[in-house]
């Protein structure tokens, strides 16, 4: 059956990959009809209303979905599609209380003018009450109007949708886990929208085993967990997950939100050094000995406010202490162990390869990564060849975007080994400061300016 889904007016390029996402978890055949980032509305279809229910209950940027009775160009076209397409249906809709509504994306309509297009519906036949809150059925009619309708005069929208409601998103669940009324949180704690979508990008779900490297005050754990996913995380600043030892803790923001039974635990360590077992990557593979999660999602550091820095000595040759005496203090609470820049491409470059041997086939990378908005300092999308690319969503601000990466787990069997190989066989290192380093860091506070900008220069007056 065809279904319209209406998408709510944000995150655009996040919009398709949830909802293809979540037919993913709940094994649903969907096809995609037609869709456009400059349009809230998509069609669809799948094998049935309990299907369709199933795919949007828990997105987060649906705002409902309809049974698809007509579509058009025009209203005339919507008629007779209607005529066409459902009569069968109408007799069973004849004598329940009904509500009957007009949506204008983009455009406004007067109220008798939504009346007349209403009445115009009236070969329905329906007799039963109308009732404009809790009706047995909602029949809606969704206006697609041109940009900046309004001013410029267009008397009429570009396109119509009329269909039966099935089922509601779920937008309210950000709400419930906002930041501003979480108990703990940092100043990079990935908003509670975002971590929700990506959650759902990443196919987090009940039997799913995720975990975040980057854990900070756990805002993908937690949005992971509130899908039902067991989640596990750590990050090279214990502090960060202690928090002050009392509620303001990691586990403290999932006992807020009554989800602790999601929380498999959380350590501190760094990605390049992690005591997570790791098998080398092999052709002979069954798909899960030596790979333990179903999914990894994290948002890495961008090295702005500081350097990238990973465990380690800058120079072992000038300061040999360091190492003894951090085998010696490891262990006393306060202890802090020493670190040295890291490069930015490298810190991606290890995030794949990690994820490579440690997700299960058909699991899913999902990551941010930011980039500038200019396409010669644009970081381009990292590869490996044991991931593949699922999709890119974007997030756009003044000079620079972030991106929220996802990748597919491909099976050993279906990789190309001498990509593999070429991979392993490049070394490219370059710099050692962590401008050098981090080719966005130095984009950031050069404000994304390029080598060919020109400024022109005035000699004040007298």
């Amino acid at each position: 059956m065809d279904c319209l889904i209406r998408f709510s007016q944000s995150h655009e390029t996040f919009r398709l990959p949830e909802i293809q996402a979540l037919a993913v978890i709940e094994g649903i055949n969907m096809k995609v009809i037609s869709y456009s980032l400059e349009s809230p509305f998509c069609v669809v279809n799948v094998p049935s209303e309990d299907a369709a229910k199933r795919l949007i209950r828990r997105s987060i940027l649906v705002q409902s979905i309809h049974s698809l009775w007509g579509l058009g160009e025009t209203l005339d076209a919507v008629h007779a599609a209607v005529h066409e397409r459902t009569p069968h249906l109408w007799v069973k809709y004849l004598t329940c209380s009904f509500k009957f509504t007009v949506d204008s994306y983009q455009g406004t309509r007067a109220s008798d003018a939504k009346v007349r297009i209403i009445n115009s519906f009236a070969y329905l036949g329906f007799a039963g009450p109308i009732k404009m809150r809790n009706p047995d059925e909602e029949f809606t009619l969704f206006e697609d109007w041109p940009w900046n309708s309004t001013p410029d005069g267009i008397p009429n929208p570009k396109f119509y949708y009329f269909g039966r409601y099935l089922a509601t998103g779920a937008r309210d669940l950000p709400q419930k886990l906002d930041l501003k009324k979480r108990r703990y949180i940092s100043t990079t704690s990935m908003d509670a929208e975002l971590a929700l979508i990506t959650a759902n990008i990443s196919l987090a779900a009940p039997g799913k085993l995720m975990y975040d490297p980057f854990v900070g005050t756990g805002s993908f754990p937690i949005a992971c967990a509130q899908f039902g996913a067991m989640t596990f995380g750590s990050d090279i600043d214990g502090r960060s997950i202690r928090g002050d030892g009392a509620k303001k803790t990691l586990r403290g923001n999932f006992e807020q939100y009554g989800l602790l039974s999601g929380m498999g635990g959380v350590f501190s360590a760094d990605l390049t050094n992690s005591p997570i077992r790791r098998l080398p990557l092999g052709v002979d593979s069954d798909g899960v000995k030596g790979r333990i999660f179903d999914g990894i999602v994290c948002d890495p550091p961008y090295g702005v406010r500081e350097g990238l820095l990973v465990l380690g000595v800058r120079d072992p040759e000038k300061t040999p202490w360091i190492i003894p005496k951090g085998i010696e203090m490891y262990k006393q609470p306060d202890f802090i162990p020493p670190r040295k820049p890291y490069s930015f491409l490298a810190m991606l470059d290890d995030i794949l390869q990690f994820s490579a041997q440690t997700i299960v086939d058909n699991g899913r990378l999902s990551f941010w990564m930011p980039t500038a908005n200019d396409e010669e300092q644009e970081i381009p999308v990292p590869t490996h060849p044991y991931l593949e690319v699922a999709a890119v969503c974007t997030q756009v601000f003044t000079k620079w975007s972030r991106r929220l990466i996802t990748y597919r787990r491909i099976p050993d069997a279906e990789v190309d080994q001498k990509a593999m190989q070429a991979r392993e066989a490049d070394t490219t290192l370059v710099g050692k400061t962590a401008d050098e380093l981090n080719p966005f860091r130095r984009a950031y506070f050069n404000k994304f300016e390029t080598a060919t900008t020109t400024t022109t220069t005035t000699t004040p007056s007298p």
